[in-house]
């Protein structure tokens, strides 16, 4: 049976399906910003930039992007109504104090018992930008990972150790992927969900580590 890998948007729909209502959600650089555009179903997720904002809406319409109001990672976005910005300094602090229930972020590896790269790839040449991820990754009550499964090379961003530089320890939950969804633990990787028609032994093969369900 053949299988179709979810799009970005619908990965993003996945992820913030399972955000609760009245959460303090951070939204890391790339892939995870499209969550801001998929929550519904009446739940207050309230979105923090590391930039210094806090109520963020969905991506402007076309048109109507205003430059002075950006995230982290320089995209125009939106304001809620009791929206509100600060300073950097303070927006760290909300971070590194443990304020944010969940933070949602790319990575180039993630090892199976949840430690994280998604800094650097160590590789000459290649410009590191830790950013914020160090102070989300521990901050944050919960870290979630929304990437590929796997490279452009067809190799799995999951991995039994991380052969990149660690952005932090055993910090990862969950990893949301275009082939299926995982839950980390020191027992290795469980499966969540997986797109419709992919087998299980195949998605193992693709992955080269066991998942348990």
């Amino acid at each position: 049976m053949t299988y179709q890998r979810r799009t970005k948007d619908q990965l993003a729909v996945r992820v913030a399906e399972d955000m609760p209502d009245g959460a303090y959600v951070n939204l890391g650089i790339g892939m995870p910003t499209l969550v801001a555009n998929h929550i519904g179903g009446g739940r207050e997720i309230i979105l923090h930039s590391e930039n210094g904002i806090l109520g963020m809406g969905p991506a402007p319409r076309a048109g109507e992007e205003d430059y002075d109001l950006i995230n982290a990672g320089k995209q125009p976005v939106t304001l809620l109504a009791g929206g509100a910005f600060f300073h950097h300094s303070d927006s760290f602090a909300m971070m590194r104090g443990g304020h944010l229930d969940i933070c949602v972020l790319g990575a180039f590896q993630v090892s199976a018992t949840g430690d994280l790269a998604n800094w650097s790839t160590g590789e000459p040449g290649s410009i590191p930008a830790v950013g914020g991820a160090m102070d989300l990754a521990i901050g944050a009550k919960q870290t979630w990972v929304m990437m590929d499964l796997l490279t452009k090379k067809g190799e799995s961003k999951l991995v039994r150790e991380c052969t990149y530089p660690l952005t932090g320890i055993g910090c990862v939950s969950r990893v949301y992927s275009d082939l299926a969804t995982f839950e980390c633990s020191p027992q290795g990787l469980k499966l969540i969900d997986k797109v419709e028609g992919l087998e299980l032994a195949e998605l193992e093969r693709l992955v080269g580590l066991p998942i348990r369900t």
